[in-house]
């Protein structure tokens, strides 16, 4: 994914606010904001708190915030930095940027109030952010021929096509069957496996070679392409047919090459370094979860919402706090090392995924597990906030 990569050659100055200079800067601060936003709002809806005016179910609203929400938000920031090394252009800067930044506000605030003005118009002003940062992203690797980077763009289609659907449900065009959620779930999980094994391995090899390891992480082979393949029939048969022994058997094989996979990658070794063991963590929750998917069909008592959780709570929720602390130290010249604020988000991220997999284990505790999850969920982007966020406003020290 990021071989041949062609540095930015310059970056205009941007009139006003340093924010809008670079991607990462507003879409991260948005994530944590949202992240939090909506973590409480779900947790007040849950106990009966509140009522949003919105035509969503409460969970229904819970997971598409906090998929096409937060984690898109989280998408877009990395996409809109990366794809510049990319592809050797410069970086969607100043009024374009806060034209999208404030697509994805619309989106969110049409969403919370599509009771008042109605599913369709909330749905048509949400699917617009997706629509607008997939043609972005597309023009940018297009017009640098970089084609070995289409995935990303492919991967935000898809949840353009899930997001769709998800309203589609809400206003009744097609059964609420779950296979949107399911078809979103699959598709960032993909982008973990390949992303973050393009990512993972490469920081650690880095890492290990300044402090002159002999064992380093393998790099990426057949094995590796293998698991994709593996793990992409295993998520489009989840996706289509998820009751049954076939999906049940093709997630216990992935969750198996996975974990192979990821030992490979000597994430051990990096026990030093929060900031990178944690990219190793968050990629655990891969295997994890599609074990708990296979276990979920061969054991009826063990429920389906835990592997879900695994894989959100635990993959998404670790993997994209990490990503985010580590572009926004290493974008804005910071050394990359977790100081004790971000060290306590990478525990308490973690805390919070625990917690929220045994909340669906175990019924008798399940309100207390519950509150630990979302306060511990809430702490660990409140922490990332603290730490990072004075860094999006401040101006890049001049070399």
């Amino acid at each position: 994914m990021t071989r041949n990569r062609i540095p930015i050659p310059r970056i205009r100055p941007v009139a006003g606010a340093a924010i809008f200079s670079l991607g990462f800067r507003p879409f991260f601060l948005l994530a944590g904001i949202w992240s939090i936003a909506a973590m409480a709002l779900s947790f007040a809806m849950f106990q009966g708190w509140i009522a949003l005016p919105t035509a969503f179910r409460v969970v229904d609203w819970h997971y598409h915030e906090m998929l096409f929400g937060y984690v898109a938000a989280a998408i877009a920031g990395f996409l809109l930095t990366a794809i510049p090394n990319w592809t050797g252009g410069l970086p969607l800067q100043g009024a374009p940027l806060i034209g999208l930044a404030l697509l994805w506000v619309a989106g969110r605030v049409a969403v919370m109030g599509s009771g008042w003005i109605g599913a369709g118009p909330a749905a048509v002003i949400d699917l617009g952010f997706l629509v607008v940062l997939g043609g972005v992203t597309i023009r940018e690797i297009v017009s640098g021929r970089n084609w070995r980077n289409l995935p990303p763009v492919l991967a935000i289609a898809l949840l353009l096509v899930c997001n769709a659907l998800s309203h589609a449900a809400v206003l009744g065009l097609i059964d609420a069957d779950g296979a949107a959620r399911r078809g979103a779930f699959a598709v960032v999980v993909m982008l973990i496996t390949l992303i973050g094994g393009r990512i993972i391995p490469s920081f650690t090899r880095n890492w290990l070679v300044k402090r002159k390891a002999h064992a380093l992480p393998a790099s990426f082979d057949g094995f590796d392409r293998v698991v994709l393949g593996i793990t992409v029939l295993a998520l489009i048969i989840w996706v289509a047919a998820p009751d049954g022994k076939v999906a049940a058997t093709l997630a216990a094989l992935a969750a198996v090459v996975n974990l192979v996979r990821l030992m490979r990658w000597r994430g051990f070794a990096t026990r030093p370094e929060p900031l990178l063991m944690v990219l190793h963590l968050g990629y655990l929750w891969i295997p994890v979860g599609l074990a708990l998917l296979a276990a979920s069909q061969w054991w009826p008592s063990i429920s389906s919402t835990g592997a879900l959780h695994a894989l959100s709570a635990g993959a998404f929720g670790t993997m994209t706090l990490a990503v985010m602390s580590r572009a926004t130290l290493g974008h804005t010249d910071r050394a990359l090392t977790a100081g004790p604020g971000l060290s306590a988000a990478f525990v308490l991220v973690t805390c919070a995924a625990l917690a929220r997999v045994l909340a669906s284990l175990f019924d008798a505790a399940n309100l207390p597990l519950l509150t630990i999850a979302a306060a511990s969920w809430i702490g660990a982007f409140l922490c990332y906030l603290v730490v990072c966020g004075p860094m999006f406003w401040a101006p890049r020290p001049k070399p």
